[in-house]
């Protein structure tokens, strides 16, 4: 069976978050939440981050550099999210809707590259081959391995591949982001803030996620299966 456990994110000592989550990959779990959720814009952001298993389940303390710090503190808030919950906790409806950076770069792909990307992620999903309970989020390029995380949130799946992508100095914009679930505003808002220009998930995109999609410039292609796929925005980047 799959685990799910809290996991707390602590910012300077004060507890930010607590979602539930796969306990794996957790280091690149507390970057990539950190840059998906604009608590951070670099890597080196983050002063100190450490991994501490507490009774009641997983604490990331996670030291911001001085102006970041200031920052956060500035805006912080709290919030319980349960697997299922990508957008737990916002304040206010504009906070929903946030701005994301319009997707730039000049990467054009093939239905075959697409195919390819998506053919390749169910055997690389070793988690979900033993337990049929978890998402996955890859990152693939052509002529290279395929960079796969897993979790039981589909959010949290990828904000552990935006952490592993950000701590390698992989632009996103380089290659495609690959879901294995439907594709959900927050998915949408995270593949963006990393810089993802195509992002193709096996099931259907909601309607928020369509437009917002649209909006900044990201090509979405949905219910990619073996028999193809549907482009939903911007087109021209695939040939």
């Amino acid at each position: 069976m799959a685990e799910e456990v809290p996991v707390a994110f602590s910012y300077d000592g004060v507890v930010h978050a607590v979602l539930m989550a796969t306990p794996d990959d957790l280091e690149d779990f507390a970057v990539g939440f950190s840059y998906t959720e604009g608590i951070v814009t670099a890597p080196a952001e983050i002063a100190e981050l450490d991994v501490v298993g507490v009774t009641d389940g997983i604490v990331l303390r996670i030291w911001l550099t001085g102006d970041r710090s200031d920052a956060l503190a500035a805006r912080r808030r709290r919030f319980l999210g349960p697997a299922g919950c990508g957008m737990c906790g916002l304040e206010s409806l504009a906070e929903a809707n946030r701005a994301i950076p319009m997707a730039s770069g000049e990467l054009q792909v093939s239905w075959k590259q697409i195919a390819a990307a998506v053919g390749a992620l169910p055997t690389r999903q070793q988690l979900n081959m033993q337990t049929r309970a978890v998402h996955a989020a890859a990152f693939w390029r052509p002529d290279q391995d395929l960079v796969l995380r897993e979790d039981v949130g589909r959010h949290n799946a990828l904000d552990k591949l935006a952490g592993a992508l950000l701590r390698a100095v992989e632009p996103a914009a380089l290659g495609i982001i690959v879901l294995s679930s439907r594709i959900s505003i927050e998915l949408v808002q995270k593949a963006g803030m990393i810089g993802a220009t195509i992002i193709v998930g096996v099931s259907a995109p909601t309607g928020l996620a369509v437009r917002t999609a649209e909006a900044i410039g990201l090509t979405l292609v949905g219910v990619a299966r073996e028999d193809g796929f549907e482009v939903f925005t911007h087109p021209e980047r695939i040939t």
